[in-house]
């Protein structure tokens, strides 16, 4: 009832859609700028002679500035608002580019990273909550389009950086470049005309309520499910090329195709999910959605290389399991809603960490066949969280 009558506070219609447009482009950053440290990364290595465990080490740092920055801003979104968190968003991820482009040490390059990290997780948090106050009635299909715009940030970006790259640019004025959009970020909620925090946002934390609904056993098989997840889909996209060259003997064009493959897929099964997620319902949707990517997944894992075509198509049916777990959740949670987010994607973030890691242990041990194989076995406990959220009657 508090967001819904927030809602009814601002003032036209055209500034909601106003704010809608911002939350896409808040998307759109975070897919541009999470995307752009692979394509520049073989150019850090190499001008600045650190190993592969360095480099792996500067990519840890922005996972963990993920996770601070998820449990962080979602309190601060229920206490200032979701706009006030994208402004920070903004200036983190600034400051972060900035710094990361002028810095030459190692612990200096690791901290910027960490600051670019908490202002993708203030995105994740403030953009997914944004969305959720101003569309309450359509939940999954607005989260399912505000996905689509991370992923068309994430498609333009190694265009981006290899046109910049193959033209003699320096991975740090790459980096440069892209300052604008955080700053442009910034702008666009700094300068549109939107009263003060609303209501539903400045009341809505409330710490009994929130150890109450966050830490059920309801939420944790929730934070499993998107941990699972998101292991899934960060397992494929770090380990789909070496899989494709090592197991199928693929050439490293035809690899990167398939992975680029992936990532189109994913953009269109979102715009194709915002359509049909709310007359199915959150959780069957997702149930029947990653059954069809573990059916992929398993055809190309077990089949001669003509069927490995069936691993980017996996990518149409994972596309809509992250933001309609989040619609469900929100659904479920419409107080301390960007708390409970912002738990919720820390165990995404966990679970991103964590999943990759353990593909590349595996395959160090018992070869990459049995490591990428992981990820089918990562989609079937997704499926067993999921009976169980059904099984508890929750929708």
């Amino acid at each position: 009832m508090e967001i819904r009558s927030a809602v009814q506070r601002v003032p036209s219609s055209s500034l909601l859609w106003l704010m809608t447009a911002g939350g896409f482009f808040s998307f759109f950053v975070f897919g541009f700028i999470d995307n752009l440290k692979g394509p520049t990364l073989p150019a850090l290595l190499r001008e600045m002679e650190f190993s592969y465990a360095q480099g792996g080490g500067i990519l840890f740092g922005a996972y963990l500035g993920f996770v601070i920055a998820t449990l962080l801003t979602g309190p601060l979104a229920d206490l200032a608002g979701n706009r006030a968190v994208l402004i920070l968003a903004g200036v983190l991820i600034g400051v972060g580019i900035l710094g990361f482009s002028v810095v030459s040490s190692y612990a200096l390059l690791f901290g910027m990273m960490v600051v670019i990290g908490l202002g993708i997780g203030a995105i994740e948090v403030g953009g997914n909550a944004l969305i959720v106050s101003i569309h309450r009635n359509a939940q999954g299909r607005y989260l399912n389009l505000l996905a689509t715009f991370h992923g068309i940030g994430s498609l333009i970006v190694p265009l981006y950086a290899a046109w910049l790259l193959q033209a003699g640019i320096s991975w740090r004025q790459v980096y440069q470049f892209a300052l604008p959009l955080a700053l442009l970020l910034a702008l666009c909620f700094m300068l549109t005309p939107v009263p003060r925090p609303q209501k539903a946002e400045r009341d809505g934390f409330d710490l009994a309520t929130l150890r109450r609904n966050g830490f059920s056993p309801s939420m944790l098989w929730f934070y499993a499910t998107i941990a699972l997840y998101v292991s899934t889909e960060l397992g494929i996209g770090a380990w789909l090329v070496e899989y494709l060259i090592q197991s199928k003997a693929f050439d490293l064009s035809i690899a990167s195709l398939y992975l680029s493959g992936f990532f189109l897929a994913i953009m269109i099964g979102r715009i194709t999910g915002s359509l049909i997620v709310e007359r199915i319902g959150y959780l069957r949707s997702t149930l029947l959605a990653v059954i069809g990517g573990l059916v992929c997944l398993l055809i190309a894992l077990l089949g001669p290389p003509s069927l490995a075509i069936f691993l980017p198509l996996s990518g149409f049916f994972f596309s809509i399991v992250f933001p309609t777990i989040t619609a469900a959740v929100s659904a479920l949670h419409p107080k301390n809603t960007g708390t409970v987010l912002g738990l919720l994607f820390a165990a995404g973030g966990i679970g991103g960490a964590l999943g990759p890691w353990a593909i590349g242990v595996t395959s160090d041990m018992v070869g990459i066949d049995w490591g990428f194989g992981l990820t089918a076995l990562f989609c079937a406990g997704i499926i067993f969280t999921l009976l169980v959220l059904l099984r508890r009657r929750i929708t």
